[in-house]
């Protein structure tokens, strides 16, 4: 059976569905993302006494991509790792969830660098110092080129020599052809930790290269229960309408 893949609407829609519709605040999904994110990365890369990595570090963007990177540094300090954020993002402009995480990490004093332009160049050398990085960066909605900055930061992850572990989607690909964006790099990362579902850029054998070994993480939506929802919803609402059913595309 294949798997369900999702593409980049279709994860917009559904999430949106799940929080407007169905009324699971966007909150818990992020926290339930966060965690079971770091359940996985704990166990992935678990020293021989079964206790978590000692140091990790998570690079995260100013979206919710970002936000889950927040959930997951907070959980893993919790257990006792040194989790360090790096921020590729102006704080300003961090908002909604993602800064609601930020700022709890803040107020337990964990450890958050701002990169600015010139530091950024020095990123490989500094994450070289950890056992594992996250990559929370871009999520699926990422389009078109990345910006100079953030494409800078995709190569010095991919110029550390450590294992990477992407969150959702390496930042760079594409969620629905699995190529890199127009003109940008992309991530390398030995595990791809997905939500709901895997998506549908996953489908190319030429996107292993950048995702690795994809785990697809339980946040507390069944994907197919959903999607049957939603469109029993979209019957209805045309029903209502007294519009036509949707056919059912040609083979």
């Amino acid at each position: 059976m294949n798997p369900i893949r999702l593409t980049r609407e279709e994860v917009r829609d559904l999430d949106m569905f799940t929080t407007e519709a169905l009324g699971i605040p966007a909150a818990v999904l992020m926290e339930n993302a966060g965690r079971q994110a770091a359940e996985a990365i704990a166990s992935l890369f678990a020293r021989k006494d079964g206790a978590p990595p000692e140091m990790v570090a998570i690079v995260t963007g100013g979206g919710n991509n970002g936000g889950d990177g927040h959930v997951i540094a907070r959980h893993l300090s919790n257990w006792g790792v040194e989790a360090v954020t790096f921020l590729v993002a102006d704080p300003q402009n961090v908002t909604g969830d993602a800064l609601m995480n930020l700022h709890a990490n803040l107020a337990m004093d964990m450890p958050v660098y701002t990169l600015s332009p010139e530091w950024a160049d020095d990123l490989s050398d500094e994450l070289a110092k950890f056992d594992v990085v996250i990559d929370a960066i871009g999520g699926t909605g990422m389009t078109g080129e990345l910006r100079k900055e953030t494409a800078e930061v995709v190569n010095q992850i991919n110029a550390c020599g450590k294992p990477v572990v992407a969150i959702d989607i390496p930042t760079g690909l594409d969620c629905d052809t699995g190529e890199p964006l127009e003109n940008s790099p992309a991530v390398y990362a030995k595990f791809t930790i997905t939500f709901v579902a895997e998506k549908q850029g996953f489908a190319d054998n030429a996107s292993q290269a950048y995702t690795g070994n994809v785990i697809v993480a339980d946040i507390g939506i069944n994907a197919t229960r959903v999607l049957d929802i939603m469109a029993q919803a979209a019957e209805e609402a045309r029903a209502d309408l007294d519009l036509p059913a949707a056919e059912e595309p040609e083979e």
